[in-house]
């Protein structure tokens, strides 16, 4: 039997999907015993679409040659972005064909949908490639950790994120001229708001919340901070205290419920994810019976992600063989069941807390009687010398673990003291990997 694919999409993507199927042919073949057909490819724009020998594939410019093509089994969307993504996708499940999407953006925002709409249909929609490119996290933990309880994951999931802040630990750079060398090497976008902002990682964190927890998660219940307020001071400082900054999506299952943010975090410079460097990501998960276990690999790019995609049409191809339908979206989430987010403000943290202040006597005092007024306890800390002009000092604060209301509550109040720069800034700290 054939599986006939059609790809939706030819840019870095689709091209490489459409590599290995051709290049790789034989392999597959062997390895799988399918016989994996590229039947169509569309796109409206063709020049990424090099290296490869496409004269075996049909050629076309619209979607619905493929979307309403009888013959073809499996769809493959590499377009990325909400239309016509969901529109192209929504009618190939309509017309009973399986899909496998890269976009983490979709699934995070109307995976609700689309899963009952695979489910009502009898076919599957698949996304290895959505979270960490060609790392397997995914089939992680709806396979390798299936018999475990979630309890925690902490994950590196933006390369662009993560070059930057490498970078500025690394050679000293301060963060405009870490995007600028992120830029400069294809790994950071000419407008990099959604990763630098953290809504590229809240996407990918509500997918694997959404696999951890067996339910229905709300992209809008995901805290968000990105990193661009972080100084190469703040890089400094936190390595002088033995941590290293990194932008985490953060995974907690806590009494209250499940606690799901992303921010930049002061990670123990000891851990294994401190050590995660440049465009590379890594998902560090802790479960009741596997325990820790780390997913590490490159993020991104046309082959790692490619790869993923066709590891998702070789799940697709084998089970309909089988013929036993593996049904992902309804066994692995209940799209029924809304999972129970805790609010930021109802949970503890160490913070780490960086401000500018006039060097006179008495200021330290006033500031740490605010923060012991809001039962902030202080841990330690650190005031350099400065010969800025104002006779600013840089004073940073590490706390013990408080509830982040009263942190916010504390905060405000030093920010109204006339001693104060305004460009306070305040983060988390991780100690409990």
């Amino acid at each position: 039997m054939d599986i006939n694919i059609g790809i939706i999409g030819m840019g870095t993507v689709g091209t490489g999907v459409a590599e290995i199927l051709l290049r790789q042919k034989k392999i597959l073949t062997s390895r799988t015993g399918l016989n994996l057909r590229l039947k169509r490819v569309v796109d409206i724009n063709w020049e990424k679409a090099t290296g490869i020998d496409l004269s075996s594939v049909r050629r076309s410019s619209d979607a619905y040659d493929i979307l309403e093509d009888k013959d073809i089994h499996i769809v493959v969307e590499t377009i990325g972005g909400h239309e016509p993504a969901f529109s192209f996708i929504s009618k190939a499940i309509k017309n009973k064909k399986h899909v496998v999407t890269a976009n983490k953006a979709l699934i995070a925002s109307k995976g609700k949908e689309l899963f009952e709409l695979a489910e009502d249909n009898g076919v599957d929609l698949m996304f290895e490639a959505s979270v960490g490119g060609g790392i397997p996290v995914i089939k992680g933990l709806r396979e390798g950790l299936v018999a475990n309880d979630i309890e925690n994951i902490y994950g590196i999931l933006n390369g662009t994120c993560n070059y930057i802040l490498t970078k500025m630990h690394q050679e000293g750079l301060d963060f405009s001229d870490a995007l600028k060398a992120a830029q400069e090497r294809g790994f950071a976008e000419a407008d990099p708001s959604l990763d630098i902002k953290g809504n590229d990682t809240a996407h990918k964190l509500t997918i694997l919340a959404m696999l951890a927890s067996s339910s229905f998660v709300e992209l809008n219940s995901i805290f968000m901070e990105g990193i661009t307020e972080i100084s190469k001071l703040d890089i400094d400082f936190a390595k002088s205290f033995g941590y290293t900054i990194k932008l985490l999506a953060i995974y907690r299952v806590l009494n209250e419920g499940i606690d799901l943010r992303v921010h930049p975090t002061l990670v123990p410079s000891d851990h294994l994810l401190a050590s995660v460097s440049n465009e590379l990501n890594a998902i560090f998960v802790k479960s009741n019976f596997a325990g820790d276990t780390m997913f590490y690999g490159p993020g991104a790019g046309r082959r790692p992600t490619a790869s993923a995609i066709v590891s998702d049409i070789v799940d697709l191809g084998r089970d309909m063989i089988l013929q036993n339908g593996t049904r992902f979206s309804s066994r692995s989430i209940d799209t029924k069941s809304l999972a129970r987010v805790v609010t930021l403000d109802n949970v503890s943290n160490r913070f780490y807390l960086r401000l500018y202040t006039y060097d006179a006597p008495g200021i330290l005092a006033q500031i740490s009687g605010i923060l012991g007024e809001e039962k902030v306890s202080i841990s330690s800390v650190l005031q350099l010398e400065t010969h800025e002009k104002e006779n600013y000092v840089p004073l940073v604060i590490l706390t013990h673990k408080a509830p982040e209301k009263a942190m916010k509550r504390a905060i405000e109040r030093i920010k109204e003291l006339s001693f104060i720069r305004n460009d306070l800034v305040y983060l988390r700290l991780l100690d409990e990997l």
